[in-house]
């Protein structure tokens, strides 16, 4: 009998994170730190708040231990800063938005808001591809709007 703090129950439920609108379901942990840490290095934000932070991480992963994996390993990388409750991102490179998106027409939903899509935007990172998202959440993603 499955109960609390069991070890498959425990899986499952990080799986069953992972497979929300708002996860990469088809990349295994590492994959998805890797991707974490090339959208924290691209954020165009001077600063956010590690709330902030989290909430573009989520987009890869809603794992917590994957979440806190990224910011961890970002911050060992130097991507990031991290300061009393402050991220700043240090990698001054930007997504290039007619370089590295790539906008697709289907059937999609937004990693970020759930929305249904019928024109996908996707980040293309050299740890992968990162979406989709609508017009106006990819902005948000990668701090070009608040």
């Amino acid at each position: 009998m499955d109960g609390p703090g069991n070890a498959d129950t425990d899986a499952n439920a990080t799986a069953d994170a992972d497979t929300s609108a708002n996860a990469t379901p088809d990349l295994d942990p590492d994959d998805r730190v890797e991707l974490g840490v090339a959208l924290l290095e691209h954020l165009e934000d001077g600063e956010l708040t590690v709330k902030q932070a989290i909430d573009r991480v989520e987009t890869v992963t809603t794992d917590p231990h994957l979440t806190r994996e990224i910011l961890d390993t970002a911050e060992l990388r130097g991507v990031i800063e991290r300061e009393a409750g402050v991220v700043r991102p240090t990698g001054g490179t930007y997504v290039r938005f007619q370089h590295d998106v790539v906008r697709r027409e289907g059937e999609f939903t937004c990693r970020r808001c759930g929305a249904d899509l019928s024109t996908g935007h996707f980040i293309q990172f050299e740890a992968g591809e990162h979406g989709p998202f609508g017009s106006s959440c990819i902005r948000k993603v990668t701090g070009r709007e608040d």
